[in-house]
């Protein structure tokens, strides 16, 4: 199978990579050169453009919403002209459950297969080539992506037949992935204010009821100081504000997602959109004036 994978960012890459790693016939596509470098040291081909992907059997894109989706797609060099006859699209960027439908119908009367195919896992899942994947769309596209999703997933939830129904599960699954992280960071920080040590208190806390998989996951980079970038702080501005639409859109109340929004809005706001998503805890470093570590084995 000839796969093209668009977008080699933290998930992209490992996510091309376990495509390798499978023995598929695998093209990256990233507008970034450093990105394009490093599929290719790993043994890819590195384009940088979606067309240039050329007639692949499977398109996997992990870009960063809709918009960038919907480039790759059908903008200027877009890769759906030139994809094979009944090649499949997996849409796997987080996007509003009213995008995903749009999609389908646009590449079906191209005669293209569609799976609304969001994905949850990190960096890490996806390098190991265990990512879950929350999908949904006709059988014949399951069916046409499986050498594509056994590469890359643990998991694979079939969500029903409806393009849009694998949006609203991560929609979901976003809501408490920002109010955990968001949650932990007010923790952190409460036992900063109070003098516990963060080690101890992230040692306890992780074989203790108030630990989540977001706190195990996320603690250690406040504790390394360390805020390179695997999930954006500015991801979750986003993905909370798909959430927030649709509690809108549906006259819902969603309390606890607004407030974890505010908190990523403020840390965004404060310069650190671009750190990593832990980086929501300098809201009360800027606040308060706790201490964290530095990433030198310093305190600031």
């Amino acid at each position: 199978m000839r796969v093209g994978v668009i977008g080699l960012g933290a998930m992209g890459m490992g996510a091309a990579k376990s495509c390798l790693a499978a023995g598929l016939d695998v093209v990256g596509c990233d507008v970034f050169s450093e990105a394009r470098a490093a599929f290719e040291a790993a043994g890819g081909k590195a384009v940088s453009t979606p067309a240039e992907i050329g007639p692949a059997d499977a398109l996997l894109l992990l870009v960063v919403n809709a918009q960038q989706m919907e480039d790759a797609l059908f903008g200027d060099n877009g890769a759906a002209p030139v994809l094979a006859p009944g090649a499949v699209v997996l849409a796997s960027a987080t996007s509003p459950p009213d995008f995903p439908p749009k999609l389908s119908e646009r590449l079906g009367s191209m005669g293209l297969l569609f799976l609304d195919a969001p994905v949850s896992g990190g960096a890490a899942k996806a390098a190991a080539g265990e990512m879950t994947v929350m999908a949904s769309g006709p059988t014949e596209a399951f069916e046409k992506a499986k050498p594509l999703l056994d590469a890359i997933s643990e998991k694979v939830y079939q969500l029903g037949d409806q393009a849009g129904q694998g949006s609203v599960v991560k929609m979901i699954n976003q809501l408490l992935a920002g109010v955990h992280i968001a949650a932990m960071a007010e923790a952190f920080a409460l036992a900063s204010r109070s003098g516990a040590d963060l080690n101890t208190v992230y040692e306890v806390i992780c074989n203790s009821a108030g630990g989540s998989w977001m706190f195990q996951n996320r603690g250690p980079s406040i504790l390394d100081g360390d805020y390179q970038p695997k999930s954006a702080v500015n991801i979750f501005v986003k993905d909370l504000g798909i959430v927030l639409d649709a509690g809108r859109n549906m006259t819902f109340p969603l309390p606890l997602a607004a407030t974890a929004h505010q908190q990523f809005l403020a840390a965004s706001a404060g310069g650190h959109g671009r750190e990593n998503d832990s980086a929501v805890i300098k809201v009360f470093q800027k606040l308060t004036g706790i201490d964290l570590p530095d990433g030198e084995g310093e305190k600031s």
